[in-house]
């Protein structure tokens, strides 16, 4: 159940015409009254006798007792009511005590207070009603309206319980604007998927993923073809800036702006300052190295791995810094990723926005690794499909979604119930994106396990059942990804490691509860703690090296292995 309060208005004439009326797309069917505060008022829509203007009268009757300058500016008060799709259709009595119930949390018409606002519930539709107030008493009395929204909403989360409809998470005020239902039908007129407000907010946020100055912030803005306007204080000094979509006007004709505050709470000009901020103070300000995509994404999975392991033991600051540079690492991904993983990490970067942000406030510079990250990913450019830059972006899909779940399990914990809600379907978001990036390399890897020498599999048998506790070693010789686990093993031992300490050192690390495969996390955490190729039908390694290249030149190319098991001198 959605409860919506809308812009309060001054005509309430208008408000009635368009609830009994057709609607925009002729929707609206068999409109008329579920309840009023009298539980008698006249309705148009069943009784051919009664007026609008009659209706509109009794309501707004309360304003003529006053003088013209006691009256409120808008008196009209407006509030939606609506069910899911997979909810079960409510009866009018049913309704007519949700809007009874709502008036009352809200304080239009609260039984304490005596004799209420006047009042009238609208039904048009099987799923939603709308309520009309006026904020008003006869006695010149207003309804006291501060946190209006977010009573009405703890009302809705009793009337799902108590009506048995599907209950929806409770949020903490650190949501998104939504677009408003005038957006949305501008959007659907002009054949676009997502809102104005929603596709600038994701505009913005790629933007300033990984940048490092507000120049650079605005440089990407207008590369990415928006219109910018800055706010500028008579010192000079930048204040802020606003939005708009080319071709999104007013009635006027003119660009529709929007605040980098109304787009998200955190991408207001101060907020996005503070990313900025945690470079400053950091020790190392590491330097934008160019790279291709394939590098990009090795390191970025490191550094995401990293963050997996800390997570835990971090506190809560530390924690909410990573989960907000999670959301910079799948906006850079999304904006360079191929045509076949582009839709899955797009939606994954778009719902993890929401759990991105909470009552936590970042302690920003812990952040550090995971926003050069998303920098690196962003300047090296859009990867190609297939090769070393397929292969890595399946690395770093899988290392990305279990930060995404260690984000819900923390999100959980705190009783951030939308932010949990938002990083579970981003992981099954990127799952999605997960299968279709690997398919290919985890493919040529499992040709190439099924065509090892019989002594050199039955080797790697012994070296999972060594490795892995008991149950582990059994499912993972039981899963479709064996074969590939098998062979990314015996590329370990030909290139001279220990793989066999390598290996338990793989498994020993958190989060191999969450995969839906085990042998197939363990071969991208072994060629990414190995430095070996992800696309196995690549002999060279990104940096132009082979497998079998210097093992001092090799560490000083991966510093992210420093700690893994080495090869064997």
């Amino acid at each position: 159940m959605v409860p919506k309060i809308h812009k309060r208005g001054q005509r309430t004439i208008g408000l009635l015409y368009y609830l009994y009326g057709p609607g925009k797309a002729e929707e609206h069917v068999d409109p008329h009254l579920v309840a009023s505060w009298d539980r008698g008022a006249p309705d148009p829509g069943r009784d051919p006798e009664v007026t609008y203007k009659q209706l509109q009268q009794l309501l707004d009757q309360p304003l003529v007792l006053l003088a013209e300058d006691e009256r409120p500016a808008k008196h009209v008060w407006h509030l939606s009511v609506r069910n899911g799709p997979t909810d079960r259709t409510l009866s009018d009595e049913e309704w007519g005590d949700v809007a009874r119930r709502m008036v009352a949390a809200a304080g239009i018409d609260d039984p304490d207070q005596g004799s209420g606002c006047r009042w009238v519930a609208v039904r048009h539709a099987d799923d939603h009603i709308h309520i009309l107030a006026t904020l008003v008493r006869e006695d010149g009395y207003r309804p006291e309206l501060d946190f209006d929204a977010v009573r009405v909403q703890a009302e809705a989360r009793r009337l799902e319980q108590e009506l048995g409809l599907r209950r929806l998470n409770p949020g903490d005020g650190t949501a998104a604007k939504r677009p408003t239902s005038a957006e949305r039908h501008k959007a659907a007129r002009q054949g676009r998927e997502r809102t104005a407000r929603e596709e600038l907010r994701e505009t913005v946020r790629r933007a300033v993923a990984g940048a490092e100055s507000e120049k650079e912030f605005f440089d990407r803005l207008g590369a990415a073809g928006v219109l910018v306007r800055t706010r500028v204080a008579p010192s000079g000094d930048l204040l802020g800036y606003t939005v708009a979509l080319p071709g999104d006007v007013n009635a006027q004709g003119e660009p529709v702006f929007y605040p980098g505050s109304k787009l998200g709470p955190d991408l207001s000009l101060p907020r996005i300052r503070e990313r900025w901020s945690g470079r400053r103070n950091s020790l190392v300000a590491e330097q934008t190295v160019p790279s291709g995509p394939a590098s990009a994404r090795r390191r970025a999975s490191t550094a995401l791995w990293q963050a997996v392991l800390v997570m835990d033991g971090a506190d809560d600051g530390v924690a909410a810094a990573y989960i907000a540079a999670a959301g910079e690492v799948l906006d850079a991904l999304a904006k360079t990723s191929a045509a076949h993983t582009r839709r899955e990490l797009r939606e994954a970067a778009f719902v993890f926005e929401r759990a991105s942000r909470s009552h936590v406030r970042a302690e920003r510079g812990h952040d550090r690794a995971l926003r050069q990250a998303a920098r690196d990913l962003v300047y090296s450019g859009p990867a190609l499909g297939r090769g070393e830059d397929g292969a890595t972006t399946a690395m770093v899909i899988d290392a990305v979604f279990f930060l995404v779940t260690v984000a819900a399990h923390w999100h959980g914990k705190k009783a951030h119930a939308q932010q949990a809600a938002a990083a579970q379907l981003a992981a099954e978001h990127l799952h999605t994106a997960y299968r279709a990036a690997a398919a290919q390399p985890m493919g040529v890897l499992a040709v190439r396990g099924r065509s090892l020498a019989l002594p050199v599999l039955r080797r790697q048998v012994l070296r999972v059942r060594e490795s892995l506790p008991s149950a582990l070693a059994e499912q993972v010789l039981a899963e479709a990804g064996w074969a590939a686990l098998a062979a990314t093993l015996a590329d370990a031992e030909a290139a001279g490691y220990d793989a066999t300490a390598l290996l338990a050192d793989a498994a020993a690390r958190r989060e191999l509860a969450s995969a839906e495969s085990v042998s197939d996390v363990l071969v991208w955490r072994l060629r990414r703690a190995a430095d070996l190729p992800a696309d196995a039908q690549a002999a060279p390694l990104p940096d132009g090296s082979s497998v079998r290249s210097d093992p001092a030149a090799r560490k000083a190319g991966n510093p992210a292995a420093k700690g893994s098991p080495r090869r064997r001198r």
